[in-house]
């Protein structure tokens, strides 16, 4: 093969996988053009009676928290960490200053030193004494007293060695640890100030489980007490804010009298707990079902939603298409849908899938969703 038919071989090569790129580009462009200007399902919007819902805001806490003080007093030496920090149980957070503790350890010791020899003196006199007293020289009472000096002197002994104990705990507790592997939540101290017992040093958290918190008015105690479902809104570290149902919901068997509220706590599951932090605001909804409890609202599917910013609209077929109509949103009812509250009115038919309805060319296919 010479050179020119090489070359008009490679030239024909290129202009044949150049048309069948095109081919297939051509096929998928008609594919998706197709798939936008296929009809979108429609449905009537109709009122609902479903049970009431109540939503109060709430707060994420941890479940387990403690709030962290020195059991000795004397000066913060260090603090060996700072808000947001990562844990571990019995490491060393705050250090106070162990000269006294040192001091009073040192003095036990020879407590202990001294007592020693006391106890040993009373035995050896009480055994002369027991001597002297077989052998006539010396009254029974006589060796009753000598056996009392000894056991005086044993519980002496006794008493210095419980002191001696209670000096080296005191030199422990000059090092503060963390009880349990978690997270610094915050610190209410620095290094020279005094710390004394039950003065909070630092706060630390464990980071699961976690729950949410909410003050319910006197007013709806009742209705939350009642619901039949409670559900928490949180927001995944990856996707949209969802409804979870908490594992446990617990009520204080208290009211505020001030505020007059009560606070209700839900314990949240593990993998509900994700991308949450405490001091988190969230939304509870609380649902009831009672026949007394029985409310009409309008809904309408999620996907039936258009949100662009400050906007949320839903698509109305007017005349045979597609009309973008604003409307003000109520409740999220999660599977059953969301509330509208103005915009549209019963009877009306609307897209049930926005963004196919906002395609160019996209018609209604009538009422298939009922």
């Amino acid at each position: 093969m010479n050179r020119t038919d090489s070359r008009y071989q490679s030239s024909h090569g290129t202009r044949w996988r150049a048309h069948a790129l095109l081919l297939v580009a051509a096929s998928v462009w008609g594919a998706s053009v197709q798939s936008q200007t296929a009809p979108v399902p429609t449905m009537v919007v109709q009122v609902q009676s479903i049970g009431t819902v109540y939503e109060l805001d709430g707060v994420i806490q941890p479940v387990k928290q403690s709030t962290i003080s020195s059991q000795v007093a004397g000066r913060v030496v260090s603090l060996a960490v700072k808000p947001g920090d990562k844990v571990r149980a019995g490491q060393v957070l705050a250090t106070i200053d162990d000269r006294e503790a040192v001091a009073g350890v040192q003095r036990s010791q020879a407590q202990i030193s001294q007592a020693d020899a006391e106890m040993r003196n009373a035995k050896a006199q009480m055994e002369r004494t027991q001597d002297l007293q077989r052998k006539g020289f010396v009254s029974q009472a006589a060796l009753d007293t000598a056996q009392a000096q000894y056991k005086g002197a044993a519980a002496a002994r006794d008493v210095a060695s419980a002191a001696a104990l209670q000096s080296s705990l005191a030199q422990g507790f000059t090092r503060v640890t963390a009880p349990y592997d978690g997270w610094v939540l915050q610190t209410q101290a620095e290094a020279g100030d005094l710390a004394v017992p039950g003065k909070p040093l630092l706060t630390v958290y464990a980071p699961l489980p976690l729950r949410a918190v909410v003050q319910v008015p006197a007013s709806r105690i009742t209705a939350v007490r009642s619901a039949v479902q409670t559900q928490v809104l949180v927001t995944p570290e990856q996707g949209n804010p969802t409804w979870v149902v908490p594992l446990t919901r617990s009520a204080m068997p208290s009211a505020d009298p001030v505020s007059q509220t009560a606070e209700w706590r839900f314990e949240l599951a593990p993998q509900d707990s994700g991308g949450l932090l405490p001091g988190q605001q969230v939304r509870v909804r609380f649902a009831q079902a009672s026949a007394g409890a029985v409310a009409a609202k309008m809904l309408v599917p999620q996907t039936a939603v258009l949100r662009r910013g400050e906007l949320t609209a839903v698509y109305s077929v007017v005349n045979g298409a597609f009309s973008l109509r604003a409307v003000r949103l109520g409740a999220d009812m999660g599977a059953q849908g969301v509330e509208v509250l103005t915009g549209i009115q019963p009877g009306e038919s609307i897209a049930v899938d926005a963004i196919r309805a906002g395609f160019a060319k996209a018609a209604p296919a009538g009422n298939s969703v009922k």
